[in-house]
Order: C-alpha cells, then sequence, then structure tokens
C-alpha cells in the first residue's frame, strides 16, 4: 500500500507493537525500518533482557503477541531492594490472585515475536532496509518519499527511532538531556541457586546492581544482570576473564545465589536521561526512546513505551470512530495531556532515585535503610510504588488492562 491511515517511522520494540495495536483495531500502518532483520533477529544481535510489566503484558496478549513467546517469558513474582548487603530491605509480593509482577523476556525473542506479528497483520506493510529521504508534513496529510523511490501518504507520523529521532530533532521539539557518570554492563550469567522467580534490585554508591530472573536452560538457573559502572571503568570490566568478572560479580551479590558461571556475552553501554518538553507536532506524535529515555533502575524503558503505544492507540481509535482525520490537532492534543505527567512522572521518579542511592557515606546509607524500613512497613505506599511498576497507575488505557479499545 502507498496510502495508510499512519507512517511510523522505526519498527524496533516499540514502533512494531504499535502497528501490530492498531492493526487489532482495524487502522492501517506502513512502517519504514533501515534495519536488516536477518541481522536485528540474529541471536547474538542484542544480548539484552527487559522486564515487561502486567499492564504492557496484558497489552502484548490482547494483540495477540504474547502466544508467540508464552514459554520464553519467566514470571516475577518478587521484587527485593536493598541498600548494598547491609541489613533492611523493601519486598514487593503480590497478593494471592494478583498474577506476577511482571516477565523478563530476552530482547531477541521479543523482537522477533513482534516482527513476526507486524509481518503477519494485513494491516500493516512493513518496510525494512529502507530509509524515508524525504518527509513533509502539511495541513493536508503527510508524504514521504523512500530511498525506494516509492512516495507514501498517511494521516500522521508517528516517530520510533530512538533516543536520537531524526524526525523529533528536525520538528524542532526541544528535549531535555544528561549523560550519567556510568555505563552499564549487561550480561547473564548461571548459579548453584534458584532465583525462585524474584528480581533484585541491589544498590551501591558506585551505581544499581539488578539481578533479574530468565527461564532456566540446560546448563541450570539463569539470571540476566545489569550492573552500572563508572564510565570510566566500562571497558576495563569487558576486559576482565570470565572468573574475574564472576568474582566481581559475586562480592556485589553476597554469594546468596551460591556458585556463579558460566557467564553469558557482555556488553556495555552509556547511560543518560532525555525527556521531550513537547511530544505532538503538526501530525506528529513521539512514542518511545524518541520521546523519553530513563536510567534502566527500575526496569521501566520499554515498560513506558508501550504506554505510549497503548495510549495513542486508544486516542487514534476514538478518533477514528468520531470521523476525525488522525491528524486532527485535538486528538494529538489528547495524548500530549495524557502522556505528559506520566513520563514525566516516571522520569523523575528513576532520575531521583538514581542520585539519592549514589550518595557515599554512612549518614546517607542509614537514611536509605531508614526509608526502605518505613516503605515496607507502610502497605499503602508500597501498593502504590507496586502499581506504579506494574504499569497501573493514573488513568489507565484500555489497552494496558487487556481489554480492545
Amino acid at each position: 500500500m502507498d496510502q495508510a491511515d499512519v507512517l511510523i517511522l522505526g519498527g524496533g520494540l516499540v514502533g512494531s507493537a504499535l502497528a501490530v495495536a492498531l492493526d487489532a483495531h482495524g487502522l492501517t500502518s506502513i512502517v519504514v525500518d533501515i534495519a536488516d532483520p536477518e541481522v536485528i533477529l540474529a541471536a547474538g544481535f542484542d544480548g539484552r533482557a527487559s522486564a515487561i510489566a502486567s499492564a504492557p503484558w496484558r497489552m502484548l496478549d490482547a494483540i495477540g503477541v504474547i502466544d508467540r513467546i508464552r514459554d520464553r517469558g519467566c514470571p516475577i513474582q518478587g521484587i527485593r531492594v536493598s541498600d548494598g548487603l547491609e541489613p533492611g530491605k523493601l519486598d514487593f509480593v503480590p497478593e494471592a490472585g494478583e498474577g506476577a509482577l511482571g516477565h523478563m523476556f530476552e530482547n531477541r525473542y521479543l523482537r522477533g515475536a513482534l516482527h513476526a506479528a507486524a509481518h503477519a497483520a494485513p494491516h500493516v506493510d512493513l518496510r525494512m532496509k529502507t530509509r524515508a529521504v524525504s518527509v513533509d508534513r502539511g495541513p493536508h496529510g503527510v508524504v514521504a518519499t523512500l530511498d525506494s523511490g516509492a512516495v507514501v501518504r498517511a494521516s500522521l507520523l508517528i516517530a520510533a527511532e530512538g533516543r536520537n529521532s531524526p524526525t523529533r530533532d528536525a520538528a524542532g521539539l526541544r528535549v531535555a538531556r544528561w549523560t550519567y557518570d556510568h555505563a552499564a554492563i549487561v550480561t547473564s550469567l548461571h548459579h548453584e541457586h534458584s532465583h525462585e522467580n524474584v528480581a533484585f534490585e541491589i544498590f551501591y554508591p558506585q551505581g544499581p546492581f539488578a539481578i533479574l530472573p530468565l527461564n532456566d536452560d540446560a546448563q541450570g538457573h539463569r539470571s540476566a544482570i545489569v550492573w552500572s559502572v563508572r564510565r570510566n571503568q566500562a571497558d576495563g570490566m569487558l576486559k576482565l576473564s570470565e572468573r574475574g568478572l564472576l568474582d566481581e560479580a559475586s562480592k556485589r551479590m553476597g554469594g546468596f545465589l551460591g556458585e556463579l558461571g558460566p557467564l553469558g556475552p557482555r556488553s556495555s553501554y552509556p547511560l543518560g536521561f532525555h525527556h521531550a518538553a513537547t511530544i505532538t507536532a503538526e501530525r506528529l506524535a513521539l512514542v518511545g526512546d524518541a520521546a523519553h529515555g530513563i536510567h534502566p533502575i527500575a526496569g521501566q524503558g520499554v515498560n513506558v513505551g508501550f504506554r505510549d503505544v497503548a495510549t495513542l492507540v486508544e486516542v487514534l481509535v476514538d478518533g477514528k470512530r468520531l470521523g476525525l482525520d488522525l491528524g486532527d490537532a485535538q486528538l494529538l492534543a489528547r495524548y500530549e495531556r495524557w502522556r505528559s505527567l506520566d513520563t514525566f512522572m516516571v522520569a523523575a521518579a528513576t532520575d531521583g532515585l538514581t542520585r539519592l542511592f549514589g550518595i557515599p557515606g554512612r549518614t546517607a546509607n542509614a537514611v536509605r535503610r531508614f526509608g526502605l524500613s518505613a516503605v515496607e512497613k507502610l502497605p499503602p505506599l508500597k501498593q502504590r510504588f507496586m502499581a506504579e511498576a506494574r504499569g497501573e497507575s493514573g488513568d489507565v488505557p484500555r489497552l494496558l488492562q487487556g481489554l480492545r479499545v
């Protein structure tokens, strides 16, 4: 097709989820992405894993994606937060009948399922290894010329290109951004004792150390590790021998998972923060990392993007039913209002936690442990944090409730 309801630039996790969700409601999309599927779907392309919170899980289930990878997800039945290995902790455990707090997926499986779902969707025109060489947004619609020579048209342009979105920058949308003096070392490792489906977030002044449960494999129990280190230490950490890195990890973990190893492939990426002041312009909406990028401290990055998807789909489907142009300024203003507070609160909370737990010294340590213990003893406050972690706080779009719009 050369004409669709929306043109989506970027077919990553968020862009492809948006296309599949729109398809489930009868809306058409053209998805343009420069990536080669053979490269991005290869087993070794991305060693990271993502915690999919319970609300985005319900959305992915409602649009048929979870059926493709249900057995690949490891349920998260609890989250334990601690300040180093000191006494004092905060345990998040769902009530009976509430279901898991989320599911851990290796990104390669998640990406493969979303790509396959988009490829199979009748209302999605997926154009990989393709680039938009020019895009014109005007009063009457969006016209884009692709490097294939094709000219495509839509009512609305969606930027889902990631944190360095050229579409966002070309639209002149201002972004607040800063970098942390940290890099994330990402890997997976096997361990002697079961994680019992619990995720651990251990805070150190040098940065948080997250242990995220994965499904067992032929070699035994396994977890993903997201390890924040000083940026100038990252290269050295990557060059350590496997035994050396496992020894360093064991010190951070205090031995509660027993003997560690073998280690999976490791990678490193710099950590930063960015937040677009405005996520819409004329016939344009931003989703995912094009709109906001946060520290992985609470595992909310891709979940915030999926919340964008659920919100935008509801706004567009409602607009279509009312007979409105999908690029209508009123629809975009509704999306802007609905997402602005949530994304700002999540961004501010993750940035604040990063800075709070990075303060060294005994006094700061004592204050943090007191705070963790206080929240542990206040069920209403604890429930508020759990609702946020699940993606169930505020005005929740229907897709995040597991319902079609």
